[in-house]
């Protein structure tokens, strides 16, 4: 290969490199101060590295047949911000593909048309809507990946403000509390800075000032001592799961709502993000995200059902072993889970099966389920062996999933996969609830068996907060809108 060719790959790289850094500052901006959230297909760039944004930009391949142009893109970041425009989420990379596919001649006319209702609002209604107090009770897997979360999405009007988090204990191990948040075995260290008050029992993470209350039941609390006012409280403990004990929440001052991050019993709505979301009601006080399970295997089963009609299925799910589980052979509870975790692989149930009719009646009594837990610390993968009404073939049924990732109404819920060499550990950190795998797809006539990986920390966890921002006064529009 001759120099100049070498020359040529180099200095295309170093200007994708500046280009990049010259998007960085403009995203910046345009969250912080406008609360305008920028994607790529679905993928946030809020926070991301250079590096990120250049792949997130050569991800379009994938999907368009040819990499999204990272000069459009942040042509299009500097023209938008010219615009003021009102809080909403705009992926610049379907807009991108968009204004070239239309010639892409004039960029300003070209989003003053698909962003209309936003163009110039800026400043009109706020952030786009009032700020919400949230409170973590309990600080375990769930928690601390919450609060990463709701802190990585503050100071852009977010508006979901976490002011507390709620432990056992009398207190001495803030320390130990702050170390947990920042560093991570399976999702690496916090990208940020966090900071002990130990004279106020307080943590200050990326600027904002968490109290951490210690208190042994929610009877102890008086959450307005603190300054919080109307909050919703995020039960990650487990302990109460139904609405006679998650009440003792609501009769807490300064509390107005609870959601549970497991699956709820007796009445509780359950709800799975993208799914059943619309259902929440401003008097519906108590409410349950489901599990990761079921929150992993829902949309997908909602968009085949729609599409194709399930008659009947069974679910297997591939689970990482849990906190619940001993890592040396001991009593437990429960059947099979006193073994080894590390060492075994442990046939369990799953309430996930029949807990997929709280999101979808239609699919009730048609599925059952079991469980494997095996000896990874996280991702685990369901796989659906289902009985369609009518027949499809592998290569219909990948297309049309991998369309639903990317342009239905639950694109931030199902991701798809094709690559041969993928395996779980790839999945550590994937926001959405559960990723198809289309390499590993089986069809033929009415028969179908999909494998869907998912993060049963982390993209569980991007659930609830979505969950909370539907149950907060947060509204933002989205562009462009989906082909649903």
């Amino acid at each position: 290969m001759s120099d100049h060719k070498l020359d040529t790959y180099m200095n295309d790289w170093q200007e994708r490199v500046a280009t990049a850094e010259a998007m960085i500052p403009l995203i910046g901006e345009l969250y912080r101060n406008y609360n305008v959230v920028p994607s790529i297909y679905g993928r946030g760039l809020i926070n991301r590295s250079v590096i990120r944004t250049i792949k997130d930009h050569r991800f379009v391949r994938q999907v368009d047949g040819s990499e999204l142009d990272i000069h459009l893109s942040l042509q299009l970041l500097q023209t938008l911000k010219g615009l003021n425009p009102g809080p909403c989420h705009v992926d610049i990379g379907k807009l991108g593909v968009k204004f070239r596919e239309q010639g892409g001649e004039d960029l300003e006319a070209f989003l003053k048309t698909e962003l209309a209702p936003v163009i110039g609002k800026f400043g009109e209604n706020g952030m786009g809507g009032e700020p919400q107090d949230v409170i973590l009770y309990g600080f375990g897997r769930i928690g601390r990946l919450v609060a990463r979360i709701l802190v990585e999405k503050a100071g852009g009007g977010s508006l979901l403000n976490l002011r507390a988090i709620v432990v056992r204990g009398q207190g001495g191990d803030l320390e130990k509390r702050a170390s947990l948040l920042r560093r991570d075995s399976i999702h690496g260290p916090f990208m940020g800075t966090i900071a002990v008050d130990e004279d106020n029992s307080a943590l200050i993470i990326n600027g904002n000032y968490v109290q951490v209350i210690y208190a042994d039941s929610p009877s102890d609390i008086d959450y307005t001592a603190y300054g919080i006012q109307n909050a919703i409280v995020v039960d990650n403990t487990g302990k109460w799961r139904d609405e006679e004990g998650l009440s003792l929440h609501t009769q807490c001052p300064g509390v107005s709502r609870v959601l549970l991050t497991a699956p709820g019993k007796g009445d509780l709505k359950n709800i799975v993000y993208g799914i059943n979301h619309n259902t929440i009601e401003d008097n519906d006080k108590i409410l349950s995200a489901a599990s990761c399970t079921t929150n992993a295997i829902v949309p997908v089963l909602k968009v085949l059902n729609d599409k194709y009609g399930i008659e009947h299925g069974h679910v297997e799910t591939v689970h990482s072993y849990t906190n619940d589980q001993n890592l040396i052979d001991n009593y437990h509870k429960a059947e099979r889970r006193g073994r080894s975790a590390p060492l075994n692989m442990v046939l369990t149930e799953t309430g996930a099966a029949k807990a997929v009719a709280k999101a979808l009646p239609e699919l009730g009594g048609k599925l059952t389920g079991n469980a494997i837990r095996v000896p990874t610390p996280n991702v685990s993968m369901a796989i659906l062996n289902l009985t369609l009404t009518q027949g499809v073939g592998k290569d219909e049924l990948n297309e049309y999933l991998r369309w639903s990732s990317l342009y239905s109404p639950m694109q931030k819920q199902i991701d798809y996969v094709s690559s041969p060499e993928v395996v779980s550990s790839d999945f550590v950190g994937n926001r959405h609830a559960g990723i198809v795998d289309g390499k590993a797809t089986i069809a033929q006539d009415r028969q179908a068996v999909l494998y869907v990986w998912y993060d049963n920390e982390f993209g569980y966890s991007c659930q609830v907060v979505r969950i909370l921002q539907s149950m907060s006064s947060v509204q933002s529009l989205v562009f462009p809108q989906d082909r649903g």
